[in-house]
């Protein structure tokens, strides 16, 4: 017996990293799961990198097919994995309608698809911003509206949002995604109430950096080594371990699935509205 079994969950960004983390535990505690990414090789049709202002490669149709091949094997429930871009409100309307005509129910939704890209805001380009708060906010947004009314139908569901620790604090350079996550929170916290009549919960994790293709990556390395002219990957990990007081460089996925469980578990029946840092210490350092 699972803890989720005859549950139903969306996960967004499932096809590798957080997302993938995320939907492989809710298999593993007997959910249905359903999740849903973007290529960024051809996947689909020829469609080539669909956020070209992203410095790191997206997720690839072979990422989301693994995703689904692991589905297979983490639990005995069903599982889908669709192609679906979380800016098109469309999309994520159409996703919840196959999730309910194939699985009979929606509960929980995780948002966590999300991008970052860096630059000055003095710098920034109109696709920059325009890229950043398309899929942070507004595909966090799309998502949320898209199996809402049908938990309001139900009188029940969970919902969590991947929002940062940037979105606690200012950061050089990441201006867009730090606004966009700071919205994040906003959105959560503003949902909650216009929820909590409806026995629906929403809430969000906060983490500080993961160890994802999203910052694991020669851009990344070039914003926080400047001083160097072909910084390494060891040179970024350095100065990540200095910005986490615990001195790790980076948490696992994993280790933020542990916090997604608990806003969906039983235990947190009566948690709505609330971010929870899973930061190494760092977030210590804001109010």
């Amino acid at each position: 017996m699972g803890r989720f079994d005859g549950k139903v969950a969306i996960v967004t960004g499932g096809a590798r990293g957080q997302g993938r983390a995320h939907a492989l535990a809710l298999a593993t505690e007997g959910a249905a799961v359903v999740v849903c990414d973007i290529f960024d090789d051809g996947g689909l049709g020829g469609l080539h990198r669909p956020i070209a202002s992203v410095p790191y490669g997206l997720a690839t149709a072979d990422d989301l097919a693994e995703t689904g091949r692991l589905l297979a094997t983490a639990g005995g429930a069903p599982h889908l994995v669709r192609h679906a871009d979380v800016r098109s409100m469309n999309a994520m309307a159409a996703l919840a309608d196959e999730t309910i005509t194939t699985m009979g129910q929606i509960d929980f939704l995780v948002a966590n698809a999300g991008i970052c890209s860096y630059a000055t805001l003095a710098e920034m380009t109109d696709d920059l911003w325009r890229d950043m708060l398309d899929v942070n906010l507004t595909g966090c947004a799309n998502s949320m509206r898209a199996v809402i009314p049908h938990m309001i139908g139900r009188r029940s569901g969970r919902i969590v949002a991947t929002a940062s620790g940037a979105g606690r604090h200012g950061m050089a350079n990441l201006s867009h995604y730090s606004a966009s996550k700071w919205a994040v929170i906003g959105l959560v916290k503003s949902a909650a109430l216009e929820l909590a009549e409806h026995g629906i919960t929403v809430n969000a994790v906060l983490p500080s950096t993961v160890d994802t293709p999203m910052v694991s990556h020669d851009a990344a390395a070039r914003l926080f080594r400047p001083d160097l002219a072909d910084p390494t990957q060891e040179d970024l990990h350095a100065v990540l371990r200095r910005m986490n007081p615990m001195g790790i460089t980076w948490l696992a996925p994993e280790e933020v699935t542990y916090g997604v469980l608990f806003f969906l578990g039983d235990e947190a029946r009566h948690v709505s509205g609330s971010t929870l840092d899973i930061g190494a210490a760092s977030n210590a350092k804001y109010q």
